[in-house]
């Protein structure tokens, strides 16, 4: 060897090692440890957890940085495993609420659903509180107590479903309506408490696209188990989905069902109640 060669090989080596740095924050990174919902940022104690560096990210001293390869296979190979290390307690049981239509009602509280939670095969908890005037009108129209909301989920597991798996696909246009709500609805005083079932979580109003008011009352009549079919507002004149379907269910042990079918059609100019199921033909 040269004297030349022995002067610079070690200055060539020097150039060769990577310097000791902490890994930069990727896109991946991000994606594994941002939190899958909405609260997926406090931890048990409520507090934030930072953001900024991804968990695990860590060198010690002395140690040199993973390979860029490595690296790769952590993030796109593991993500599973990454992801199930950043999940806090509270994470997992909103996840785990996440799908309860096999659970009974009496298990299911407030505290472990949330709005998307499955409750029946084909209906999520923000469908049983929905309301266009709620939104426009600032209201909020979520179950006060378990009470409301297992009235709400019975009604959807034995009435919304059996006419969805009949009858195809909709969104009820209104099931719970808490007092709030109904005092907007009716234009009442704040002292005003509705005895409406929808204030049960007992009640909800549906149509189905192409169906009759009229027949999907009859349908629901020679179907379901129900306290009360009403056929509102339907007027054939208007065409075949004027109006809707008021449909009610007592809660589990509240009392027997009444059966009852009545219709709410206009009279001598005014809207009346009438018994059995009709259409408008005033």
């Amino acid at each position: 060897m040269s004297p030349r060669q022995t002067a610079t090989t070690p200055k060539a080596r020097r150039k060769a090692t990577p310097a000791t740095a902490k890994p930069a924050t990727t896109a991946s990174d991000r994606a594994i440890t941002a939190p899958a919902l909405a609260d997926a940022s406090a931890t048990p104690t409520g507090k934030s957890r930072p953001r900024s560096a991804p968990k695990n990210a860590t060198v010690k001293a002395g140690s040199s940085p993973a390979p860029a390869a490595a690296k790769t296979r952590a993030t796109t190979g593991s993500r599973s495993a990454s992801r199930s290390a950043s999940v806090t307690p509270l994470e997992a049981r909103a996840v785990a609420a996440v799908d309860r239509k096999n659970t009974p009602i009496s298990e299911i509280t407030l505290a472990n659903i949330t709005p998307q939670t499955l409750i029946a095969p084909n209906f999520m908890v923000y469908e049983l509180t929905r309301s266009e005037l709620a939104d426009r009108r600032g209201i909020n129209n979520y179950f006060p107590s378990d009470k409301e909301l297992r009235a709400a989920i019975h009604l959807a597991r034995e009435v919304l479903q059996p006419i969805r798996d009949a009858l195809g696909k909709f969104t009820p246009n209104s099931v719970f309506r808490g007092n709030p709500l109904e005092r907007a609805l009716k234009n009442k005083p704040a002292s005003w408490l509705s005895t409406s079932q929808h204030s049960r979580g007992e009640a909800c109003d549906i149509e189905i696209v192409g169906m009759s008011t009229l027949a999907l009352a009859e349908w629901a009549r020679d179907n379901l188990t129900f306290d009360q079919i009403i056929c509102e507002c339907y007027d054939p004149a208007k065409g075949p989905n004027s109006g809707w379907v008021h449909i009610s269910l007592k809660a589990p042990g509240t009392g027997e069902n009444r059966g009852q079918l009545l219709s709410y059609i206009a009279s001598h100019g005014k809207m009346v109640y009438v018994p059995g199921l009709v259409a408008d033909v005033a």
